[in-house]
């Protein structure tokens, strides 16, 4: 007998994240760390439970290892459960015919089975890669309200910024006319989100015909979503005003964790009544010593702190000694930054070693030609020797010794 579920949400987590460059070397976009204890996929998973969503199918591809161990069995997001729960759903071989997800639309392909399943009349298609918290309920009444076929989350950007994004032009009752990929001229500064409800047959109808055609790139926004428009389909824009942002690259990702320490953005993580649910590591309090300086900050459990720390996440277990400066930087779990060592406008990964009078880093007003500035990366393990320097824009392998 199959399970019935009013709605129930695919999570596309398989990205390999190669903008993000040696901090994905090792690991799945969605499982970055974020925010001094969080993963990015935390997000996303937190607002399927905080919206009453129970049952969620998580599709890996890239590097899954990590990003598997840490979802477990769902129980941070209450997603540990007999009937739904949390899946992790990577492509699999039937006879064959077995192959690599090829595109948005042909991963969700691939799991009609499991989909079919829970008979859900509605399926939430969401991406593991973003910062925000939503409530999908309210999406979904919107969707039954209008009597849509398929309703598309979208955030006002800047017009400036709009042809980074796939654009939804809309009527005044937000039925979808026309939808733009990343076009020079916009109509429009309604963005997707990447996040989609959809009547379950009526996608399930697509994506079959989608499947079988040999020249799609089966992909959502490039074939789906384009056949429903042109085949006269309900379509609706579902406004989304709250903060979302997609962290993508280095710079985006920088820039969503100084957001957290700034008071204007609204990214509330102490929320009671929307948390941001993760799994816990187990370590001890943090200490800050008698020298060290803090300001602006956000410091986790197990970091044992002496430095100068301004405008700055130090995720769980770091050292930083005294003499020590970091500035509007993003330390993760586990690394060592030695004293006399100077850190700025950087993110290092785990693990790292940032040795005595070491330089990684440098402010934006020290290079006024903007072109030649960016954030300083040292990947997992890596390790600056003491005395050395790693310019804005440089990144450290996994591993590498400078």
């Amino acid at each position: 007998m199959k399970l019935k579920k009013e709605m129930i949400a695919m999570l596309l987590a398989g990205g390999q994240g190669s903008r993000l460059y040696v901090l994905t070397s090792s690991r799945a976009k969605p499982a970055v760390p974020f925010g001094g204890k969080y993963r990015i996929i935390d997000f996303t998973l937190s607002n399927c439970s905080n919206s009453g969503i129970d049952t969620v199918g998580v599709l890996t591809q890239y590097k899954p290892l990590e990003l598997n161990a840490y979802i477990g069995t769902g129980q941070p997001w209450d997603l540990d459960r007999m009937n739904g729960g949390i899946q992790v759903l990577p492509p699999y071989v039937t006879g064959s015919d077995g192959q690599w997800y090829k595109g948005t639309a042909n991963a969700i392909y691939q799991n009609i089975e499991f989909i079919e399943q829970y008979s859900p009349t509605y399926v939430l298609i969401l991406s593991g890669d973003h910062v925000y918290k939503m409530d999908y309920d309210k999406m979904l009444k919107f969707h039954k309200e209008k009597g849509a076929d398929a309703t598309i989350a979208v955030i006002d950007v800047p017009i400036d910024q709009a042809s980074a994004f796939g654009i939804m032009n809309t009527n005044e009752d937000l039925s979808i006319y026309e939808f733009e990929e990343k076009p020079k001229e916009p109509k429009s500064t309604k963005a997707s989100m990447g996040v989609y409800i959809f009547t379950w047959e009526k996608l399930k109808k697509y994506m079959i015909e989608d499947e079988a055609n040999p020249s799609s790139s089966n992909d959502f926004g490039k074939n789906i979503i384009p056949n429903m428009l042109n085949a006269g389909e309900r379509m609706f824009a579902y406004p989304f005003d709250g903060y979302w942002k997609d962290v993508g690259t280095v710079d985006s990702l920088w820039e969503a964790n100084m957001d957290l320490l700034n008071p204007t953005i609204p990214l509330n993580l102490s929320d009671p009544l929307w948390r941001i649910y993760c799994r816990h590591s187990l370590t001890t309090p943090h200490f800050i010593g008698e020298s060290a300086d803090i300001k602006n900050s956000m410091i986790t459990e197990g970091c044992d702190v002496e430095a100068a720390v301004n405008n700055s996440i130090l995720f769980s277990d770091v050292t930083a000694e005294e003499g020590a400066t970091i500035d509007y930087s993003v330390i993760m779990r586990n690394v060592k930054i030695e004293s006399g060592a100077k850190v700025q406008y950087a993110i290092i990964a785990d693990d790292a070693i940032i040795e005595e009078g070491a330089v990684v880093g440098a402010p934006p007003e020290d290079y006024p030609d903007r072109d030649s500035w960016g954030i300083a990366v040292i990947g997992q393990g890596a390790r600056v020797r003491a005395g050395q320097k790693v310019l804005p824009k440089e990144m450290l392998a996994p591993g590498e010794s400078r």
